[in-house]
């Protein structure tokens, strides 16, 4: 049996220690323990970048914006699909990750990253959705195992309401969001219909052959013509119910002080 060899290791902005490690042709990386991603189990993240960009089959020129760069999967899936004079912005939020993709991890995705059309930055997604208005045909989101484990504020702010507004202003009228997870969530996927959007729901294995394993992957957008077919549609978020003895929605009970 080939032994297990720990290659690298970095610290996560929060504190938690991250190790890189390989087993015979495989590799896989732990967060205190846990394993966060494994090279045999990919098949989702290939899922987010296919359902995300199947709109942009006949663009000429699109733009692309990844959030997470993971093991490299979704970002050599989304190049394979588009033009060769689209852009592709990566933001990857840990140093670490992006040099073990370039020293170890390159020949997993066909080194994605030394593409020309791919414009690497270090940098929390939050902050390039924010700065960039219109600027998006697709924008793929795989942060922090998704809606489910909102682990500090950064996090909160890209899945919450902030977040999803950013998302909404950086896209093009006719752009898709697309956002992976590894757990469902009807609190965020209610939040993107409340935002006004078209929304689908995937579910994608884990890896090929996976029938217990799933993940789930969110497309929305303002066009719902630009989803790609498929998934199951979330019910719309239940009405308020005004209150018993109100006009117009306001209350005619009078003022107590409290």
């Amino acid at each position: 049996m080939k032994p297990t060899t720990r290659i690298a290791e970095a610290k996560t902005p929060g504190g938690s220690e991250m190790v890189l490690f390989q087993h015979d042709e495989s590799f896989f990386i732990r967060v205190d323990g846990e394993i966060l991603m494994h090279s045999r189990q990919h098949e989702s993240e290939l899922a987010l970048a296919r359902l995300g960009c199947a709109h942009l089959a006949d663009a000429p020129a699109p733009a692309v914006l990844i959030g997470g760069l993971g093991l490299g999967y979704t970002l050599r899936q989304c190049l394979d699909m588009v033009s060769p004079k689209a852009s592709v912005t990566l933001c990857e939020l840990m140093p670490a990750v992006i040099e073990w993709n370039r020293d170890y991890l390159g020949l997993l995705a066909g080194f994605p990253l030394s593409e020309k059309r791919v414009r690497v930055k270090q940098a929390d997604v939050v902050q390039t959705l924010a700065r960039n208005r219109g600027a998006f045909d697709a924008i793929l989101l795989d942060v922090d195992n998704g809606p489910s484990a909102m682990t500090d504020a950064g996090n909160s702010r890209l899945y919450g309401r902030q977040g999803i507004e950013h998302c909404c202003r950086a896209l093009k009228p006719r752009g898709c969001l697309a956002v992976w997870s590894a757990e469902p969530s009807k609190p965020y996927e209610q939040a993107l219909v409340r935002a006004g959007l078209a929304v689908r729901r995937y579910r994608a294995p884990a890896y090929k052959g996976a029938k217990a394993e799933s993940r789930f992957i969110w497309v929305a957008s303002q066009d719902a013509a630009q989803l790609p077919p498929g998934g199951g549609e979330p019910k719309p978020p239940p009405r308020k119910r005004r209150r018993q003895g109100s006009r117009n929605g306001r209350s005619t009970r009078p003022f107590s002080g409290r």
